[in-house]
């Protein structure tokens, strides 16, 4: 292949962002997306850029990463768990987000992600975290509890003595006026 122009520019592009998508491309390159394509397919042949999901790209072999490409979304569940030493378990990414996308396991740079859904009005309660070499969004310790009840999964007595320790109490109580009634009950029963 004869020398691609603009290659050192999108190079130097990806060394800016952690992630980066054919649309940025665009905007940043002014070009179609025939060509963007084109440039995309001759670094991932090279072994430049990897493929995090359709239309995002990343230099790094990361698949917390994907975060970013399920906006708006933040990493929560068993994820949150690990990222605040709540439990000793490794786990695998689990993304929240809100938009209507197939849920379940994906395939990110050759690991398994779960992508969860959750309402609009469920998202909030997270802060962006250094998590390795990069700041992401991650749901706060009391958000991390609520989403555990809410999409009701097992939290053994050792998790749940480390919740009662960190958890702040009047912050939880203010996320729960968010939710109905049986789902404040649930989650407040668990913390007696």
């Amino acid at each position: 292949m004869g020398k691609i122009k603009y290659i050192d520019k999108v190079r130097k592009f990806f060394e800016e962002s952690p992630i980066v998508s054919i649309n940025s491309l665009k905007k940043f390159l002014g070009k179609n997306k025939k060509y963007i394509y084109l440039l995309i397919n001759h670094l991932i042949k090279r072994g430049e850029i990897k493929r995090l999901t359709d239309g995002f790209y990343s230099l790094y072999d990361d698949p917390s990463l994907a975060v970013f490409c399920f906006k708006p979304a933040y990493l929560g569940l068993q994820n949150a768990l690990s990222i605040y030493n709540l439990w000793e378990q490794e786990t695998i990414p689990v993304i929240i987000t809100t938009r209507k996308i197939r849920t379940g396991i994906r395939q990110i740079s050759g690991i398994n992600v779960l992508i969860r859904r959750i309402k609009k009005e469920y998202f909030f309660g997270f802060e962006y975290i250094k998590y390795g070499d990069f700041y992401l969004p991650v749901s706060d310790i009391e958000k991390t509890f609520i989403d555990m009840i809410h999409f009701k999964q097992d939290i053994d007595k050792e998790t749940l003595k480390n919740f009662k320790k960190r958890i702040n109490k009047p912050k939880l109580k203010i996320y729960l006026k968010k939710y109905p009634k049986r789902i404040r009950e649930r989650i407040l029963n668990k913390l007696k």
